[in-house]
C-alpha cells in the first residue's frame, strides 16, 4: 500500500480524553476515532489489526474442530426470560422496543440464543457433541465506558458454546478450548497467563480468564513462582489451615473510647496495637440477607469467595442504612459481639485471641474479644491473597503481575440448558440435559492490549503476527527518479513475494516520515535514502529491538523474509 493513497489520519498530540495508553496510540496512529461514548470508527490500520487477529481465531477454533456461523444481534425478550436473565443482567443490558412493542436486546452475549438453536436441531446422542461460534459486534451499556477499545460499550467478540452429552466429555470440549486459545494468543505473539477466575453473570462452575502480562493493566494476576498456578485476585487461594483448637486470652473483653478513630490504621495507632490484633467486620447484604464477614486487620475481604460460601451472588457491601439496623452503630464501628447475623470468618482469624473489634456504638472499641465470646457459622478461605502468601498447590510463594483480560472460558453445565429444555435422547432412549460450555475472545481488547504491552515513548511495537503491515518502506526523497526507481523496485519485489508492505512515498521531511513509522509500530523498517543508493545499500531497522543494519539493494527482499521468517 502506498501512503500517499492511503488513509491514516495520525496525530500529533495526545488526544486529552486519551486515558491509557492503547487508547491513546490507536487515536494517534489513525487506528480508530471515538464516535460517542464507548463507540468507536475502526479505520483502515486498525480493520487490518482486527482482521489479523480474527483469521487467528478462525484457524484455530476451526483446527479445535468448532464451526462458524452467524447469529443476529438483535434477540428477542422471551428468550431472555426463559432464563430469568432479562430482568438479573439490569442496565448493561440495551432493550429496545419494535413497531408492535415486541421486545428485544441488542445482545450483550449469546448463550441463549446458542442453546435455542440447538435445542430446535438437535435430538440425538449421535449428533453431539457440537461447538458452534461467530465472530460479532457485541453491545453493553457500561456505566463508564473508557479507555477506548479496552472497555466500550460496542465490541467485537468471539463467542463460542459447545454442547455434549454428559460433564466428562463437557470438560474435555472446555479443556480443548483452553488449548486453543493457548494456540491463538501466542500465536498473536502476546505474553499471557490462563488464570483460574469467577463466572460472574454468566453463571457456571469451573472458569479461565486469558490475561495478557502489562504493566498497564486493571487487573491483579496472581501467580506461583514454582509451578503453573495462576488466578486473578477474585479466585487467588491462600493456603492457610483452620486452628485445631482456638486460643483464649483469660481476659474479659473490655470497652474503650476511641473518638474519632474508624480505620485499621487510626484504631491500631490509638491503642498501641498491630493490625494483626484487630477484627475487621464487614458487614455484606443480598437478597437472603445481611451476613458478617470477619477478617483480621491487615488482610481484605474477597467478596466473591464470601458470596460462593453463603450461595448469594447478590451479596454487596452493605449501605450505611443496614449496617445501622444490624448493627446499632454507624460504618466503622462494627464488631461480632451480640450480632444476630450469620457471621463467617476467614481461616486466618481461627489463630487469634485478646484481639480488638469495634464495639457496635459510635467512637466504641472492644479489647480482649476471644472466638469463645461470639458464634461463628463457619470459617473458611475468605481473605485476598497478598505478594508472598504460600502457593495452594505446591507451598511456593505467590507474587502479583498486572494484566488485562482479553479472553474468558466457562464451564456452564446444565445452567442454560435445563432451564430452555435442551434434551437429547441417549442410547436407551431416555430423555437427558445438554452440558454446556461457552467460551469468549475480545477482539478489539486483544488487540489494545497487544499495545498495552508494546510500545514505548515512540509509539506502538507491533508484534509480527497481528500488525497492520510487516513493513514499512521509505522513500527519503521521492521527488529524486533514482531513488524513487530503487524504491519503487523493492516495492514491487516485497509485494510479489507476499510481503505486506507500506511503502511511505510521501512529500514528506525525513524526520516526518522516522516518526510516523514509529508510531504505527511497523515491525521492520526499510529505508532507500540518497546515500544509501549512491553506496548500493539500504537500511533495515527492527522497530522492537532498535537493532540496525546495511543491506545490499538487491538482498533486501531476502533478508526481509529471513526477519519474517524469525518471527512467525
Amino acid at each position: 500500500m502506498r501512503y500517499s493513497k492511503s488513509f491514516p489520519p495520525t496525530l500529533r498530540e495526545i488526544p486529552a480524553d486519551a486515558e491509557v495508553v492503547s487508547q491513546q496510540l490507536m487515536l494517534r496512529s489513525g487506528m480508530v476515532r471515538r464516535i460517542a461514548a464507548g463507540i468507536y470508527d475502526i479505520l483502515p490500520l486498525g480493520l487490518r489489526v482486527i482482521r489479523k487477529v480474527e483469521n487467528i481465531i478462525r484457524e484455530e477454533m476451526n483446527r479445535a474442530g468448532a464451526h462458524e456461523l452467524f447469529m443476529p444481534s438483535i434477540l428477542p425478550a422471551e428468550l431472555w426470560q426463559e432464563t430469568g436473565r432479562w430482568d438479573f443482567y439490569g442496565k448493561e443490558l440495551l432493550r429496545i422496543r419494535d413497531r408492535h412493542g415486541r421486545d428485544f436486546c441488542y445482545g450483550p452475549t449469546h448463550e441463549e440464543i446458542f442453546t435455542d438453536l440447538v435445542r430446535r436441531d438437535i435430538r440425538s446422542y449421535r449428533q453431539l457433541p457440537q461447538n458452534l461460534y461467530q465472530i460479532q459486534t457485541k453491545f453493553r451499556d457500561e456505566v463508564r465506558p473508557r479507555f477506548g477499545l479496552m472497555r466500550g460499550r460496542e465490541f467485537s467478540m468471539k463467542d463460542a458454546y459447545s454442547f455434549d452429552r454428559d460433564r466428562a466429555s463437557a470438560e474435555k470440549s472446555y479443556q480443548a478450548m483452553r488449548e486453543a486459545y493457548t494456540a491463538i494468543f501466542k500465536r498473536c505473539g502476546l505474553e499471557f497467563r490462563a488464570v483460574e477466575a469467577d463466572t460472574g453473570k454468566i453463571g457456571g462452575s469451573l472458569s479461565h480468564e486469558f490475561m495478557v502480562l502489562a504493566d498497564t493493566g486493571e487487573d491483579s494476576v496472581v501467580s506461583c513462582n514454582r509451578c503453573d498456578y495462576a488466578a486473578n485476585l477474585e479466585m487467588a487461594e491462600v493456603k492457610e489451615e483452620i486452628a485445631g483448637s482456638f486460643a483464649d486470652s483469660g481476659k474479659d473483653p473490655e470497652n474503650v473510647d476511641t473518638p474519632g478513630q474508624k480505620t485499621v490504621e487510626e484504631v491500631t495507632a490509638f491503642l498501641g496495637v498491630s493490625p494483626r490484633e484487630l477484627l475487621k467486620t464487614i458487614i455484606l447484604d443480598g437478597e437472603k440477607g445481611a451476613v458478617g464477614i470477619l477478617v483480621r486487620g491487615d488482610h481484605e475481604v474477597n467478596p466473591v469467595k464470601v458470596r460462593r460460601l453463603v450461595d448469594d451472588e447478590t451479596l454487596e457491601l452493605a449501605e450505611p442504612e443496614v449496617v445501622v439496623k444490624v448493627t446499632g452503630s454507624p460504618v466503622g464501628f462494627a464488631g461480632p459481639l451480640g450480632l444476630s447475623i450469620p457471621l463467617y470468618a476467614d481461616n486466618a482469624v481461627s489463630h487469634m485471641s485478646g484481639f480488638v473489634t469495634g464495639g457496635n456504638a459510635m467512637d466504641l472499641h472492644t479489647k480482649g474479644v476471644d472466638l469463645s465470646d461470639f458464634t461463628v457459622k463457619a470459617f473458611a478461605d475468605l481473605r485476598e491473597a497478598e505478594p508472598g502468601d504460600p502457593c495452594p498447590r505446591c507451598g511456593g510463594t505467590l507474587t502479583f503481575l498486572r494484566g488485562i483480560e482479553v479472553g474468558h472460558i466457562f464451564y456452564l453445565g446444565t445452567k442454560y440448558s435445563e432451564a430452555m429444555k435442551a434434551h437429547y435422547l441417549d442410547e436407551n432412549g431416555e430423555e437427558k440435559v445438554i452440558e454446556m460450555g461457552c467460551y469468549g475472545i475480545g477482539v478489539g481488547r486483544t488487540a489494545a492490549a497487544a499495545i498495552e504491552q508494546n510500545h514505548d515513548e515512540k509509539g506502538i511495537i507491533w508484534p509480527v503476527p497481528i500488525a497492520p503491515f510487516t513493513v514499512v518502506l521509505l522513500s527519503l526523497d521521492p521527488g529524486k527518479e533514482e531513488i524513487h526507481a530503487v524504491a519503487a523496485k523493492i516495492y514491487e519485489e516485497l509485494i510479489q513475494s507476499g510481503v505486506e508492505v507500506l511503502i511511505d512515498d510521501r512529500e514528506e521531511r525525513p524526520g516526518v516520515k522516522f516518526n510516523d513509522a514509529d508510531l504505527l509500530g511497523i515491525p521492520l523498517r526499510v529505508t532507500v535514502g540518497g546515500r544509501g543508493v549512491k553506496e548500493g545499500v539500504a537500511e533495515m531497522k527492527e522497530r522492537a529491538t532498535g537493532n540496525e543494519s546495511k543491506v545490499p539493494l538487491d538482498r533486501v527482499v531476502e533478508e526481509v523474509k529471513a526477519f519474517l521468517d524469525s518471527h512467525t
